[in-house]
């Protein structure tokens, strides 16, 4: 085989294979993979672990949390939030401070120029000279507190001052982004899949939790909602034919109202009608002609 047959070259189109291998090969071009079903969690799985939750509970969102973790993460953050405030606090303190500085350097400024206009004393200024005030040491008058430190980038002379802003106390939740309180939380209730016949571990089983209702098995693929005022987890299904009916719990035979459904978000299946966001770019730089 000739060496311009191995190469390819005789083709007269530059086919999309050879495109991405080539963008991989030169480190140019924006590079997009999709996402797998491996790549994304589990229904019951927790938002911060994303491993199966030992005390479920679930957001006005439908976001499911452990219950452990959200305490964690809570604490975590709440302590970010006040470390942040005493930042800012000093920050506004020593602010304070400069501008007292500020303000009495600008009267003693006034109170000399006007005591060396009234007296107009020649020899003010060597007078001056030898007391230090007018020196021109760059350590006299103070200054020595305020000389740059080349040894810290926060006190070189070209660093910027970045003025911090007051934290916010609420702690939001971090997948839709609205004020986190363990006091809206709901504990949720998954049914399990009793199968006397599978040894294997709960963790290790595909199909892990039913219908409280139907006995439905639910998974990934199946929409599913929580009833907030027992915390069962049913499917929608369930809750279109069932419930929607009279609005009367099937179980306990309580009343409903539409708030007290919460969908429970889906987990990964890799359809991107069920996911939105299973794709992935990398921007590299793009050679232009």
């Amino acid at each position: 085989m000739t060496r311009h047959a191995r190469n390819c070259t005789a083709g007269a189109v530059y086919t999309y294979h050879e495109k991405k291998k080539d963008a991989r090969s030169s480190g140019y071009g924006t590079e997009s993979q999709r996402i797998g079903k491996d790549s994304v969690k589990d229904f019951d799985c927790c938002c911060l672990t994303l491993q199966p939750c030992k005390n479920p509970v679930v957001t006005r969102e439908g976001y499911l949390y452990d219950k452990e973790a959200l305490l964690e993460y809570i604490i975590t953050k709440k302590n970010e939030i006040s470390r942040r405030l005493k930042e800012y606090e000093k920050q506004r303190k020593k602010e304070k401070m400069e501008l007292a500085e500020l303000a009495a350097a600008e009267k003693r400024s006034k109170i000399e120029s006007f005591l060396k206009t009234a007296k107009n004393i020649n020899t003010h200024s060597s007078l001056s000279f030898k007391s230090g005030e007018n020196s021109i040491s760059n350590m006299a008058n103070g200054c020595d507190k305020n000389l740059p430190s080349f040894w810290l980038p926060s006190q070189a002379p070209d660093a910027k001052f970045e003025k911090l802003k007051k934290p916010d106390k609420t702690v939001c939740c971090m997948m839709s982004g609205k004020p986190l309180r363990m006091k809206d939380l709901i504990d949720v209730k998954f049914k399990l899949a009793n199968d006397l016949n599978d040894p294997k571990k709960l963790i290790t089983k595909p199909e892990r939790y039913i219908c409280a209702v139907t006995s439905d098995i639910l998974n990934n693929s199946t929409p599913a909602a929580v009833i907030a005022t027992t915390g069962d987890v049913v499917t929608m299904e369930c809750v279109e034919k069932i419930i929607k009916k009279d609005w009367i719990h099937p179980l306990t035979g309580e009343k409903l109202t539409e708030k007290d459904i919460i969908p429970l978000q889906r987990g990964g299946t890799g359809y991107a009608l069920t996911n939105n966001n299973l794709e992935v770019k990398n921007e590299r730089p793009v050679l232009q002609a």
